[in-house]
């Protein structure tokens, strides 16, 4: 009897429930599906009891609500109350739709003869072409537009003679790289490995080179457009061209245009007989870089080792040469329009050159101002031009600039009116797929620098890992202070965007995205358009996706906007391809000059409204045009 009356609910709450979503037969559908007692079924209760219009709920976001069972979402927050979680990470990861293992290789065994590797990803490679002789190995596209690419290279082509690799596109587009090349070219004679365009383009790459080159014999080495354009990135090159025997390495156009990325040298060079290694564009335009460089040269032999247009136009950052040349013999370094930038950093040289005997020649030329050298050898090391001055960006610079704005990005409100054309920047969503926890489960988790340690705990994260550099990334953003005029509030679930989006406009509001993705990287044609609230200057609710374990999303309103639904037609069919929805900031004078927007329309702080489309997945909440 008991069994039926309880049935008998379940059937009556059930019934209730599609009775109070009937706005259209998707949500009566969805509704009638859903277990009263299951976390989607509580959301749109939530909803129906916050939002007070009775507009079509929106599936997009309804979507992306845990797809946890009742059942599943009891036991997941009493162990979450209990901190038990971590014991139970991979059934709490896959039950939940999260993305826990940014840190997981596979292995693919050895490899020892001549190979073309096309549209590759994802693999580990152990004794990878070692002790071969002659032969060419070529990775085309390898691991291109991936999520959390984890891939490994172990003693690659180690005492091979006379081999060449080539590496192209490696990595592009990539999200949350984490790449590690072990003893790659160790004791190789003769050869040359060159990386072109390597991790352009990466959200929080982790890559790692490790006694590279290391005792190599005449192993040319080159990497062209290394990491331009990442964001958060993290790099280490250790025991680099370790005791190498004439062997000539290149950097160009290292890190250019990079957003905080910190990149290590140690060993570099270390012990090396005659070698040549050349940097040309490292770090330039790059916002907040921090290189460091740690016993690089330290006592080679003849060496040639040149730094030019050395991080040119970055915004502030750290940079630290320590014993850098120190006991060398005979060597010749040249810094060539080192750090000059609108904005100094914090730049240190120890060591330099310290005890180097024989004609060892350190030049300086046009170098900027804030920078300390600490025991630099005083014999032998010139200082030609020294400019000790801070230059603003010049044209020539601002055009450096725009190489990292990518077309259609911002725009000019003028710009959306109907057949005008125009291109669309790449509006398709790179994140990994997850889903948002319930509000029961997220109210427990820690979420906070403070508690870092903690979530190490809970998410398994080793010390220097990419997890932990996706944790501390996205609290740094979550924590950092408001500009002016801006709210802001991290949610992990759907209950608390709602409540953030009640909080700043009230009950009577609506959400809306980007309808699809058809028209991205392309030219397109603006068909008919809406102004949202009567095209009136009025205030928002944006939300873009933060990378963490599960769903988590940067909310912040946004004072004195438009916010325009537009058609998207294909400018040759004139068919309809998609709505974009865009915003436009109308006082933009709080923005930084530097900011994408005034490198791309050329202008400045406060001149100018900025418009720009609602990329896939990210949202903006109005109040509704109607009851």
């Amino acid at each position: 009897m008991a069994a039926t009356n309880v049935f008998s609910l379940i059937l009556f709450l059930s019934f209730v429930l599609a009775a109070t979503t009937t706005s259209s037969l998707h949500e009566q559908n969805l509704s009638a599906q859903l277990n009263p007692f299951s976390p989607r079924a509580s959301l749109i209760r939530y909803w129906n009891k916050q939002i007070s219009n009775s507009l079509p709920k929106p599936l997009f976001l309804l979507s992306k609500a845990s797809p946890l069972s009742a059942k599943d979402s009891a036991i997941l927050t009493k162990l979450a109350t209990q901190r038990s979680l971590s014991s139970h990470l991979d059934s709490f990861c896959s039950l939940a739709n999260l993305f826990c293992f940014f840190d997981t290789e596979q292995s693919l065994g050895n490899h020892d003869q001549d190979s073309k590797f096309a549209l590759y990803s994802n693999k580990r490679f152990a004794s990878y072409g070692g002790s071969r002789l002659s032969g060419l190995d070529s990775f085309k596209n390898y691991s291109n537009g991936l999520n959390s690419v984890a891939d490994s290279f172990l003693r690659y082509s180690r005492d091979s003679t006379g081999h060449s690799e080539t590496f192209t596109n490696y990595g592009n587009d990539g999200n949350v790289a984490n790449a590690s090349f072990g003893n790659y070219g160790s004791g190789a004679t003769g050869g040359s490995g060159t990386f072109n365009n390597y991790d352009n383009k990466v959200n929080v790459p982790g890559l790692r080179f490790t006694t590279y080159a290391s005792d190599g014999n005449d192993h040319k080495l080159s990497f062209s457009s290394y990491s331009d354009e990442t964001n958060v990135g993290a790099q280490g090159f250790n025991s680099y061209g370790k005791k190498g025997n004439g062997v000539p390495s290149e950097f160009i156009a290292y890190s250019r245009d990079s957003n905080v990325i910190e990149s290590k040298f140690t060993g570099y060079g270390e012990l090396g007989n005659a070698a040549n290694d050349s940097f040309t564009g490292y770090g330039n335009s790059g916002n907040t870089p921090h290189n460091s460089f740690k016993s690089y040269g330290t006592g080679a032999n003849s060496g040639i080792d040149s730094f030019s247009s050395y991080r040119n136009g970055a915004n502030a950052g750290q940079d630290s040469f320590q014993s850098y040349a120190k006991n060398s013999n005979s060597g010749k370094v040249s810094f060539t329009n080192y750090g000059k930038t609108f904005n100094p950093g914090n730049d240190s040289f120890t060591d330099y050159g310290k005890g180097s005997k024989g004609r060892t020649t350190i030049g300086f030329r046009s170098y900027s101002l804030d920078r300390s050298f600490v025991v630099y050898n005083d014999k032998g090391v010139t200082f030609s031009g020294y400019s000790n001055t801070s230059s603003t960006p010049s044209d020539n610079g601002g055009s450096v600039h725009k190489r990292w704005v990518e077309p259609g990005k911002f725009f000019r409100e003028s710009m959306l009116k109907q057949g005008n054309v125009m291109v669309m920047p790449d509006i398709r969503d790179k994140m990994p797929d997850r889903s948002f926890l319930p509000r029961s489960i997220v109210s427990k988790l820690p979420f906070s620098t403070t508690n870092l340690a903690r979530l190490k705990e809970l998410f398994q994260a080793s010390d220097n890992s990419t997890m932990v550099r996706v944790l501390v990334n996205a609290l740094a953003e979550c924590e950092r202070v408001p500009s002016r005029g801006e709210t802001k509030r991290c949610v992990g679930s759907v209950e608390d965007m709602i409540d953030f989006a009640v909080w700043v406009l009230g009950h009577n509001v609506t959400v809306r995205t980007t309808e699809n993705v058809e028209g991205s990287k392309k030219k397109v044609m603006i068909g008919s358009v809406e102004g949202i609230n009567g095209g009136h200057v009025t205030k928002s609710v944006s939300c873009h996706q933060s990378l963490y374990p599960y769903l988590l999303y940067y909310c912040h309103s946004v004072p004195r906007v438009r916010v325009y639904k537009a058609d998207i037609v294909d400018p040759e069919s004139k068919e309809r391809i998609n709505v974009g929805v865009a915003i436009c900031h109308i006082d933009t004078s709080a923005w930084g000059p530097e900011h994408g927007a005034f490198v791309a329309l050329g202008s400045s702080p406060g001149k100018i409204e900025v418009c720009h489309w609602i990329f896939q997945n990210d949202m903006t909440w109005t109040t509704a045009d109607r009851a």
